[in-house]
Protein backbone atom coordinates (compact mmCIF):
# COMPACT_ATOMS: atom_id res chain seq x y z
CA UNK A 1 0.00 0.00 0.00
CA UNK A 2 1.58 3.14 -1.01
CA UNK A 3 1.32 6.47 1.15
CA UNK A 4 -1.14 9.53 -0.32
CA UNK A 5 2.29 11.89 -0.83
CA UNK A 6 3.31 9.47 -3.92
CA UNK A 7 0.01 11.18 -5.25
CA UNK A 8 2.10 14.89 -4.68
CA UNK A 9 5.00 13.30 -6.23
CA UNK A 10 3.09 12.41 -9.35
CA UNK A 11 1.34 15.83 -9.87
CA UNK A 12 5.07 17.53 -8.81
CA UNK A 13 6.72 15.49 -11.71
CA UNK A 14 4.20 16.81 -14.31
CA UNK A 15 4.62 19.91 -13.35
CA UNK A 16 8.55 19.81 -13.39
CA UNK A 17 8.23 18.11 -17.19
CA UNK A 18 6.07 21.07 -18.75
CA UNK A 19 8.94 22.90 -19.35
CA UNK A 20 11.07 20.77 -21.93
CA UNK A 21 7.63 20.05 -23.50
CA UNK A 22 5.62 22.14 -25.67
CA UNK A 23 3.70 24.22 -22.65
CA UNK A 24 6.46 27.02 -22.57
CA UNK A 25 5.96 27.63 -26.88
CA UNK A 26 1.97 27.89 -26.52
CA UNK A 27 2.41 30.40 -23.84
CA UNK A 28 5.20 32.14 -25.64
CA UNK A 29 3.36 32.38 -29.03
CA UNK A 30 0.19 33.58 -27.27
CA UNK A 31 2.55 36.69 -25.19
CA UNK A 32 0.47 39.60 -26.60
CA UNK A 33 -2.83 38.61 -26.38
CA UNK A 34 -3.97 36.42 -23.12
CA UNK A 35 -0.89 34.04 -22.15
CA UNK A 36 -1.20 35.61 -18.48
CA UNK A 37 -4.78 35.16 -18.33
CA UNK A 38 -4.64 31.69 -20.00
CA UNK A 39 -2.46 30.62 -17.01
CA UNK A 40 -4.83 32.06 -14.06
CA UNK A 41 -7.65 30.39 -16.05
CA UNK A 42 -5.90 27.07 -16.48
CA UNK A 43 -4.74 26.79 -12.49
CA UNK A 44 -8.41 27.29 -11.68
CA UNK A 45 -9.31 24.27 -14.23
CA UNK A 46 -6.46 21.87 -13.36
CA UNK A 47 -7.06 22.68 -9.50
CA UNK A 48 -10.69 21.85 -10.09
CA UNK A 49 -10.31 18.38 -11.68
CA UNK A 50 -7.77 17.36 -9.22
CA UNK A 51 -10.05 17.89 -6.96
CA UNK A 52 -12.90 16.06 -8.51
CA UNK A 53 -10.99 13.14 -9.86
CA UNK A 54 -9.08 12.61 -6.57
CA UNK A 55 -12.22 12.76 -5.10
CA UNK A 56 -13.88 10.24 -7.35
CA UNK A 57 -10.76 7.76 -7.01
CA UNK A 58 -10.96 7.95 -3.66
CA UNK A 59 -14.33 6.47 -3.22
CA UNK A 60 -12.98 3.13 -4.86
CA UNK A 61 -9.51 2.36 -3.03
CA UNK A 62 -7.06 -0.16 -4.64
CA UNK A 63 -8.86 0.08 -7.81
CA UNK A 64 -7.75 1.29 -10.89
CA UNK A 65 -10.05 2.85 -14.06
CA UNK A 66 -10.20 -0.45 -16.05
CA UNK A 67 -11.86 -2.29 -12.96
CA UNK A 68 -14.26 0.61 -11.99
CA UNK A 69 -15.51 0.84 -15.56
CA UNK A 70 -16.04 -2.71 -15.95
CA UNK A 71 -18.20 -2.91 -13.23
CA UNK A 72 -20.34 -0.24 -14.44
CA UNK A 73 -20.11 0.25 -18.23
CA UNK A 74 -21.00 -2.37 -21.14
CA UNK A 75 -18.10 -4.08 -22.51
CA UNK A 76 -18.81 -2.54 -25.80
CA UNK A 77 -18.01 0.97 -24.42
CA UNK A 78 -15.58 0.81 -21.69
CA UNK A 79 -13.46 -1.02 -23.92
CA UNK A 80 -12.91 1.56 -26.72
CA UNK A 81 -12.75 4.05 -23.84
CA UNK A 82 -9.63 2.06 -22.29
CA UNK A 83 -8.18 1.95 -25.94
CA UNK A 84 -8.43 5.45 -26.22
CA UNK A 85 -7.33 6.51 -22.92
CA UNK A 86 -4.14 4.26 -23.07
CA UNK A 87 -2.95 5.56 -26.79
CA UNK A 88 -3.36 8.97 -24.87
CA UNK A 89 -0.69 7.82 -22.48
CA UNK A 90 1.90 5.94 -25.02
CA UNK A 91 1.52 9.85 -27.27
CA UNK A 92 2.92 11.40 -24.21
CA UNK A 93 5.39 9.07 -23.43
CA UNK A 94 6.58 9.36 -27.30
CA UNK A 95 6.22 13.21 -27.45
CA UNK A 96 8.62 13.42 -24.12
CA UNK A 97 11.23 11.18 -25.94
CA UNK A 98 11.06 12.55 -29.29
CA UNK A 99 11.73 16.22 -27.78
CA UNK A 100 14.73 14.94 -25.41
CA UNK A 101 16.41 13.20 -28.89
CA UNK A 102 16.18 16.79 -30.66
CA UNK A 103 17.36 18.54 -27.49
CA UNK A 104 20.14 16.02 -27.14
CA UNK A 105 21.24 16.38 -30.54
CA UNK A 106 21.20 20.47 -30.90
CA UNK A 107 22.70 21.08 -27.08
CA UNK A 108 24.66 18.11 -26.09
CA UNK A 109 26.29 15.67 -29.22
CA UNK A 110 25.18 16.67 -32.53
CA UNK A 111 27.55 13.97 -34.14
CA UNK A 112 25.51 11.33 -32.46
CA UNK A 113 23.10 9.49 -34.42
CA UNK A 114 19.77 9.97 -33.62
CA UNK A 115 18.68 6.07 -33.67
CA UNK A 116 21.09 5.49 -31.08
CA UNK A 117 19.83 8.30 -28.55
CA UNK A 118 16.26 7.12 -29.23
CA UNK A 119 17.12 2.99 -28.75
CA UNK A 120 19.23 3.64 -25.74
CA UNK A 121 16.27 5.78 -24.61
CA UNK A 122 13.60 2.95 -25.16
CA UNK A 123 15.65 0.27 -23.74
CA UNK A 124 15.69 1.96 -20.48
CA UNK A 125 11.95 2.74 -20.63
CA UNK A 126 10.75 -0.68 -21.66
CA UNK A 127 12.69 -2.02 -18.45
CA UNK A 128 11.18 -0.10 -15.99
CA UNK A 129 7.84 0.16 -17.61
CA UNK A 130 7.09 -3.60 -16.71
CA UNK A 131 8.01 -3.13 -13.07
CA UNK A 132 4.95 -3.06 -10.90
CA UNK A 133 2.94 0.49 -9.74
CA UNK A 134 4.81 0.17 -6.34
CA UNK A 135 8.28 0.02 -7.06
CA UNK A 136 7.90 2.77 -9.57
CA UNK A 137 5.99 5.07 -7.01
CA UNK A 138 9.76 4.27 -5.07
CA UNK A 139 11.87 4.92 -7.91
CA UNK A 140 9.95 8.29 -8.88
CA UNK A 141 10.55 9.56 -5.32
CA UNK A 142 14.26 8.56 -5.52
CA UNK A 143 15.03 10.37 -8.83
CA UNK A 144 12.61 13.59 -7.50
CA UNK A 145 14.89 13.34 -4.94
CA UNK A 146 18.22 13.50 -7.31
CA UNK A 147 16.63 16.02 -9.69
CA UNK A 148 14.96 18.82 -7.89
CA UNK A 149 17.54 20.07 -6.14
CA UNK A 150 19.23 20.76 -9.51
CA UNK A 151 16.49 22.34 -11.08
CA UNK A 152 15.82 24.74 -7.85
CA UNK A 153 19.52 25.70 -8.53
CA UNK A 154 19.12 26.25 -11.44
CA UNK A 155 16.23 28.60 -11.80
CA UNK A 156 17.64 30.55 -8.75
CA UNK A 157 20.86 31.26 -10.72
CA UNK A 158 18.70 32.12 -13.90
CA UNK A 159 16.33 34.48 -11.56
CA UNK A 160 19.58 36.40 -9.65
CA UNK A 161 21.93 36.47 -12.81
CA UNK A 162 22.58 39.77 -14.06
CA UNK A 163 21.55 39.07 -17.69
CA UNK A 164 17.91 38.74 -16.73
CA UNK A 165 16.43 41.79 -17.53
CA UNK A 166 13.50 42.16 -14.89
CA UNK A 167 12.25 45.26 -17.50
CA UNK A 168 11.22 42.93 -20.19
CA UNK A 169 8.99 40.91 -17.53
CA UNK A 170 7.18 43.69 -16.47
CA UNK A 171 6.89 44.98 -19.83
CA UNK A 172 5.26 41.87 -20.84
CA UNK A 173 2.98 42.28 -17.90
CA UNK A 174 1.37 45.46 -19.20
CA UNK A 175 -0.41 42.97 -21.60
CA UNK A 176 -2.40 40.91 -19.12
CA UNK A 177 -5.63 42.58 -19.51
CA UNK A 178 -6.37 40.47 -22.12
CA UNK A 179 -8.89 37.36 -23.11
CA UNK A 180 -7.66 33.90 -22.23
CA UNK A 181 -6.33 32.30 -25.45
CA UNK A 182 -8.06 28.42 -25.41
CA UNK A 183 -4.88 27.26 -27.32
CA UNK A 184 -2.48 28.38 -24.00
CA UNK A 185 -5.19 27.11 -21.80
CA UNK A 186 -5.29 23.62 -22.90
CA UNK A 187 -1.38 23.38 -23.14
CA UNK A 188 -0.99 24.77 -19.73
CA UNK A 189 -3.19 22.31 -17.74
CA UNK A 190 -1.04 20.09 -18.45
CA UNK A 191 1.31 21.05 -15.64
CA UNK A 192 -1.67 19.50 -13.52
CA UNK A 193 -2.41 16.79 -15.28
CA UNK A 194 0.03 14.69 -12.86
CA UNK A 195 -3.21 13.34 -10.84
CA UNK A 196 -4.77 11.44 -13.81
CA UNK A 197 -2.16 8.59 -13.46
CA UNK A 198 -4.24 7.67 -10.53
CA UNK A 199 -6.30 5.51 -12.95
CA UNK A 200 -3.82 2.97 -12.65
CA UNK A 201 -1.71 3.68 -9.66
CA UNK A 202 -4.99 4.36 -7.16
CA UNK A 203 -4.36 0.39 -7.32
CA UNK A 204 -1.27 0.91 -4.20
CA UNK A 205 -3.85 3.44 -2.67
CA UNK A 206 -5.96 1.55 -0.60
CA UNK A 207 -6.97 4.20 1.53
CA UNK A 208 -6.09 8.20 0.11
CA UNK A 209 -6.05 10.94 2.50
CA UNK A 210 -6.99 13.90 0.46
CA UNK A 211 -5.41 16.97 2.54
CA UNK A 212 -4.37 20.28 1.27
CA UNK A 213 -4.38 19.31 -2.00
CA UNK A 214 -4.25 23.33 -2.83
CA UNK A 215 -1.11 22.55 -2.86
CA UNK A 216 -0.81 21.04 -6.08
CA UNK A 217 -2.57 23.91 -7.27
CA UNK A 218 -0.42 26.50 -5.79
CA UNK A 219 2.94 24.64 -6.72
CA UNK A 220 1.39 24.33 -10.67
CA UNK A 221 0.60 27.77 -10.67
CA UNK A 222 4.27 28.74 -9.85
CA UNK A 223 5.61 26.73 -12.14
CA UNK A 224 3.60 27.99 -14.77
CA UNK A 225 4.76 31.90 -13.95
CA UNK A 226 8.12 30.36 -13.87
CA UNK A 227 8.38 28.55 -17.06
CA UNK A 228 6.43 32.27 -18.80
CA UNK A 229 8.65 34.92 -17.67
CA UNK A 230 11.95 33.30 -16.83
CA UNK A 231 12.51 33.14 -21.06
CA UNK A 232 11.42 35.93 -21.78
CA UNK A 233 13.28 37.70 -19.05
CA UNK A 234 16.89 36.66 -20.70
CA UNK A 235 15.86 36.74 -24.59
CA UNK A 236 13.08 39.65 -24.13
CA UNK A 237 9.80 40.49 -25.18
CA UNK A 238 10.78 40.00 -29.22
CA UNK A 239 14.08 37.91 -28.69
CA UNK A 240 12.17 34.58 -26.79
CA UNK A 241 10.37 33.46 -29.93
CA UNK A 242 13.43 33.16 -31.92
CA UNK A 243 14.08 29.89 -29.64
CA UNK A 244 12.53 26.63 -30.01
CA UNK A 245 13.49 25.05 -26.34
CA UNK A 246 13.51 28.18 -24.44
CA UNK A 247 14.37 26.68 -21.46
CA UNK A 248 17.67 24.78 -22.40
CA UNK A 249 18.45 28.04 -23.97
CA UNK A 250 18.10 29.89 -21.11
CA UNK A 251 20.09 27.32 -19.26
CA UNK A 252 23.39 27.35 -21.94
CA UNK A 253 23.48 31.28 -21.80
CA UNK A 254 23.87 30.88 -17.53
CA UNK A 255 27.80 29.88 -16.30
CA UNK A 256 28.58 28.63 -12.70
CA UNK A 257 31.67 30.54 -11.30
CA UNK A 258 33.02 28.32 -8.48
CA UNK A 259 31.88 24.79 -9.88
CA UNK A 260 33.52 21.80 -11.08
CA UNK A 261 31.35 22.11 -14.47
CA UNK A 262 31.26 25.77 -16.03
CA UNK A 263 28.36 25.42 -18.35
CA UNK A 264 24.80 25.21 -16.66
CA UNK A 265 23.18 23.44 -19.44
CA UNK A 266 24.67 19.85 -18.63
CA UNK A 267 23.32 20.22 -15.00
CA UNK A 268 20.27 21.31 -15.95
CA UNK A 269 20.12 18.34 -18.58
CA UNK A 270 21.10 15.51 -16.38
CA UNK A 271 18.27 16.59 -14.43
CA UNK A 272 15.61 16.83 -17.00
CA UNK A 273 16.86 13.84 -19.11
CA UNK A 274 16.64 12.05 -15.69
CA UNK A 275 12.92 13.30 -15.04
CA UNK A 276 12.11 13.04 -18.64
CA UNK A 277 12.66 9.29 -18.93
CA UNK A 278 11.13 8.82 -15.41
CA UNK A 279 8.06 10.58 -16.67
CA UNK A 280 7.69 8.19 -20.01
CA UNK A 281 8.30 5.12 -17.44
CA UNK A 282 5.44 6.25 -15.85
CA UNK A 283 2.92 7.08 -19.09
CA UNK A 284 3.97 4.00 -20.42
CA UNK A 285 3.20 1.93 -17.54
CA UNK A 286 0.08 3.65 -17.29
CA UNK A 287 -0.90 2.68 -21.02
CA UNK A 288 0.40 -0.44 -20.86
CA UNK A 289 -1.83 -1.50 -17.78
CA UNK A 290 -4.94 -0.12 -19.91
CA UNK A 291 -4.62 -2.46 -22.91
CA UNK A 292 -3.68 -5.58 -20.53
CA UNK A 293 -7.03 -5.02 -18.35
CA UNK A 294 -8.61 -5.87 -22.05
CA UNK A 295 -6.85 -9.19 -21.79
CA UNK A 296 -8.45 -12.15 -19.49
CA UNK A 297 -6.94 -12.04 -16.13
CA UNK A 298 -4.48 -14.68 -15.31
CA UNK A 299 -4.79 -16.81 -12.34
CA UNK A 300 -0.75 -16.08 -11.76
CA UNK A 301 0.76 -13.24 -10.65
CA UNK A 302 3.92 -13.60 -12.93
CA UNK A 303 2.75 -15.52 -16.35
CA UNK A 304 4.16 -16.34 -19.37
CA UNK A 305 0.95 -14.87 -21.04
CA UNK A 306 1.73 -11.81 -18.75
CA UNK A 307 5.01 -11.39 -19.82
CA UNK A 308 4.36 -11.90 -23.68
CA UNK A 309 1.20 -9.03 -23.44
CA UNK A 310 3.91 -6.74 -21.79
CA UNK A 311 6.26 -7.41 -24.71
CA UNK A 312 4.03 -7.18 -27.48
CA UNK A 313 2.09 -3.66 -26.19
CA UNK A 314 5.56 -2.40 -25.62
CA UNK A 315 7.04 -3.26 -28.80
CA UNK A 316 4.17 -1.50 -30.25
CA UNK A 317 4.82 1.66 -28.34
CA UNK A 318 8.38 1.26 -29.54
CA UNK A 319 7.26 0.85 -33.15
CA UNK A 320 4.94 3.89 -32.82
CA UNK A 321 8.02 5.74 -31.20
CA UNK A 322 10.31 4.81 -34.59
CA UNK A 323 8.21 5.81 -36.72
CA UNK A 324 7.65 8.78 -35.89
CA UNK A 325 11.14 9.69 -35.69
CA UNK A 326 11.30 10.53 -38.85
CA UNK A 327 8.95 13.54 -38.17
CA UNK A 328 10.93 17.24 -38.66
CA UNK A 329 10.48 20.25 -36.28
CA UNK A 330 7.66 21.02 -37.79
CA UNK A 331 5.70 18.28 -37.46
CA UNK A 332 6.34 17.47 -34.38
CA UNK A 333 5.47 20.63 -33.13
CA UNK A 334 2.06 20.26 -34.73
CA UNK A 335 1.79 16.57 -32.93
CA UNK A 336 2.72 18.29 -29.54
CA UNK A 337 0.17 20.66 -29.99
CA UNK A 338 -2.54 18.00 -31.10
CA UNK A 339 -2.06 15.84 -28.02
CA UNK A 340 -2.16 19.06 -25.73
CA UNK A 341 -5.22 19.63 -26.95
CA UNK A 342 -6.36 15.95 -26.89
CA UNK A 343 -4.98 15.31 -23.60
CA UNK A 344 -7.96 17.85 -22.41
CA UNK A 345 -10.38 16.40 -23.78
CA UNK A 346 -9.42 12.78 -22.54
CA UNK A 347 -9.01 14.10 -19.40
CA UNK A 348 -12.67 15.79 -19.07
CA UNK A 349 -14.12 12.51 -20.68
CA UNK A 350 -12.61 10.16 -18.20
CA UNK A 351 -13.61 12.45 -15.04
CA UNK A 352 -17.27 12.96 -16.62
CA UNK A 353 -17.65 8.84 -17.41
CA UNK A 354 -16.32 8.38 -13.98
CA UNK A 355 -18.24 10.53 -12.42
CA UNK A 356 -21.25 8.50 -14.23
CA UNK A 357 -19.74 5.16 -12.60
CA UNK A 358 -19.88 6.79 -9.21
CA UNK A 359 -23.55 7.57 -9.58
CA UNK A 360 -24.16 4.29 -10.91
CA UNK A 361 -22.46 2.45 -7.89
CA UNK A 362 -24.46 4.77 -5.68
CA UNK A 363 -27.87 4.17 -7.05
CA UNK A 364 -27.14 0.47 -6.56
CA UNK A 365 -26.32 0.50 -2.86
CA UNK A 366 -29.64 2.38 -2.68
Amino acid sequence: MASTRYLYWLVLMNSLINIINFVPRELIDARFKGAQTSILLATVLGTFLIYLFTSLMSKFPGKGVPEIYEKSLPRLLASPLIVIFALLWCLAGIITLLSFVDITLRFISPDTGPYYIIISFLFVVCLCARMDSLSLLYGLEMMLGISLPLILYTTFKAVINRDFNWDAVLQIMTFAPHAPDLKSVMAATFTFSGYVNLAIFNRVFHKLKLKHRWIMGVQGFFVLLLTFFVPIGYYGTMGVERHVYTWFSTADSIRIESFLIERMLYIFYFAYVTMSLVSVIIHWHVGKEMLMSLFPPSKHKVSRAKRWQEAIILSLFCAVTLTLMNLDQYQLNNLGVFFLNARGAGELLISAVLFYCYLDVRRRKI
